[in-house]
């Protein structure tokens, strides 16, 4: 790639990324998303998350581990059992870094 090429390219994603955030601000009430669409973008966040985190979970030296010798998985799986046990995300977050360390010191 020629520097014109990557300066054309940072450029071009910094437009993009400010007319796509700034959109609904600048349109005000004239623009109205439809019901059915503003009730499918609140999953957005929490599909963005499941992208981000679930391939982290389940991957284990850049291979899909589905066992329990894989500490990501055993707290993650533990984290969210304990979740829907007790419904506190602090015990929750201890419960699975617990978990997670004492995975990667013993197993």
């Amino acid at each position: 790639m020629s520097t014109f090429e990557i300066w054309f390219a940072f450029v071009a994603m910094t437009v993009i990324t400010i007319v796509t955030r700034t959109f609904f601000l600048l349109a005000g009430d004239r623009v109205t998303l439809p019901q059915r669409l503003q009730r499918a973008l609140r999953y957005a966040p929490a599909a963005a998350l499941a992208v981000i985190v679930v391939p982290e979970v389940l991957l284990l030296d850049h291979q899909f581990s589905l066992h329990l010798h894989n500490p990501k998985l055993a707290a993650a799986l533990a984290a969210t059992g304990w979740f829907v046990w007790r419904r506190n995300m602090i015990e929750m977050i201890v419960v699975g870094m617990a978990v997670y360390t004492l995975g990667r010191l013993f197993l």
